[in-house]
């Protein structure tokens, strides 16, 4: 087998395998090693003996070493995209963006710090803020972004003098181990340790009495899990769960300018995107002409193996989603009105096309859950009152978008929209200083940015009398 864990600087084989599929096909490629729980302990100690020492390095010096960590992945680009589009299934140019995406974030991440602050300091004393790092971190990423997720989690949390036990999604693991072999050497054993368990293992570690704090990204229902595992020792959570983002349209748009652009914040990676726009509301004096618009981009769209030259849409990443958004399609058969594809392809794989769903009301499930694969409900409004009304009916809230020519309007519409971030007349517009965070069922904390990085940290107020 050609792929193996990373425990205590060494690559160790697992107790048993599991099949890795190729989306494309549905047949298995790569078998993947598992570990018990005995592995998953040994992984755990290992990242809490190496802890002293890799706190005791100064922010350069671990700033050094994620430099290393760039390097490792630049110098293997083309070997990591090729395998993330066979074990995910994306376009293989999306691929190479993800893994340069990862490589900026680390060079980003190398240059952050989190210096002393003095908060007072006169002739009677000095009050200083300062930071020090948690301990172990367990990292546990998704399967639609699995090594950009990766980085997005251990690059602050090492950098902050943290050491990590990552555990990447049972359906995407190939990438990740291959991660943790290119960068034995750039890190002292035990620092950065790389696992494949089951799930019925993954309890073992978020509530493991030596993790001090749980980075996590996936489903809602996975994350509650994951936060009453973590109660029992009151370790810190940082959790990224499930969304189901509103895109408001407004009345004085240019339509075939703007569809496009709502189509990809909802098709985007196949719809396999945390942050897409699941929800399209449109206002009634152009909503024919935006549906039409929209079924025609669902119609043109090429599907194709991610290895293709010309693939836009690829298949879903596993087969329970697969499933699930087939579901979802044909529920919507009795709820509205498909007007584009709504069949998933013939063939091998899980390819379904992107599927427009019109005259669906608000308690359809295709509006309520979240689908995370390619579909589109367009929902009509008559007024801003009942359009916010609707859209903060959700119980999510990360993120939305509003496409309008009037931004003034819009960032007072955005103010009253219940989510974490409000992007106007663009999607997903992130810069790696600003930090996305959850709000209601979508999560909790945040990521990214000098935030983000104190998120792997304990405050620590020292004060001193003269």
């Amino acid at each position: 087998m050609r792929y193996k864990m990373s425990i205590n600087g060494k690559l160790v084989g697992g107790v048993s395998t599991i099949g890795i599929e190729d989306r494309a096909s549905g047949t298995v490629f790569e078998q993947c090693p598992i570990a018990d729980e005995a592995q998953l302990d040994r992984a755990v100690a290992a990242a809490k003996a190496a802890f002293p020492a890799w706190a005791s390095r100064t922010y350069a010096d671990r700033g050094v070493s994620l430099n290393q960590f760039a390097d490792a992945l630049e110098e293997n680009a083309g070997k990591m995209a090729t395998l993330l589009t066979r074990e995910q299934g994306k376009p293989l140019a999306k691929a190479h963006d993800e893994i340069a995406w990862s490589i900026a974030l680390l060079r980003f991440s190398a240059t952050q710090d989190l210096p002393h602050k003095t908060v007072r300091d006169n002739e009677t004393g000095f009050i200083v803020e300062t930071r020090t790092p948690l301990g172990v971190v367990a990292a546990i990423t998704p399967s639609n972004y699995p090594v950009l997720m990766l980085v997005m989690k251990v690059a602050p949390a090492l950098l902050s003098g943290n050491t990590v036990v990552a555990k990447p999604a049972p359906t995407t693991p190939l990438t990740t181990l291959l991660l943790g072999e290119l960068v034995l050497p750039v890190f002292p054993a035990g620092v950065l340790n790389v696992i494949t368990i089951k799930n019925d293992l993954a309890t073992r570690l978020t509530c493991h009495p030596d993790v001090a704090k749980v980075s996590f990204t996936g489903s809602t229902r996975t994350g509650i899990e994951v936060l009453q595992s973590a109660s029992s020792t009151l370790k810190r959570v940082t959790l990224e769960l499930g969304c189901n983002d509103a895109a408001i349209v407004l009345d004085d748009v240019d339509v075939d300018e703007v569809a496009p652009k709502i189509f990809m914040a909802t098709m985007a990676n196949s719809g396999q995107l945390c942050l897409a726009a699941k929800r399209i509301y449109a206002p009634r004096s152009i909503s024919d002409r935006l549906c039409d618009a929209l079924a025609t981009l669902a119609k043109q769209a090429l599907i194709d193996n991610g290895m293709g030259p010309s693939s836009q849409f690829v298949p879903i990443q596993n087969r329970a989603q697969y499933e699930r958004v087939k579901e979802l399609i044909e529920d919507s058969q009795d709820q509205g009105n498909i007007i584009a594809s709504g069949t998933p392809a013939d063939g091998s794989g899980y390819f379904i096309p992107p599927t427009i769903v019109r005259d669906v009301s608000d308690d359809a499930r295709l509006v309520r859950e979240e689908r995370f694969g390619p579909t589109m409900p367009v929902l009509v409004y008559d007024g801003i009152d009942e359009l916010i009304e609707r859209v903060n009916n959700s119980g999510y809230g990360p993120g939305g978008t509003i496409w309008t020519k009037d931004t003034k309007r819009a960032f007072e519409i955005a103010q009253r929209v219940q989510t974490a971030t409000t992007w106007i007349n663009c999607h997903v517009n992130f810069s790696f200083d600003v930090p996305p965070g959850g709000a209601g069922q979508s999560g909790m904390g945040v990521q990214l940015g000098q935030e983000g990085l104190e998120e792997f940290t304990q405050l620590k107020v020292i004060s001193a009398v003269r």
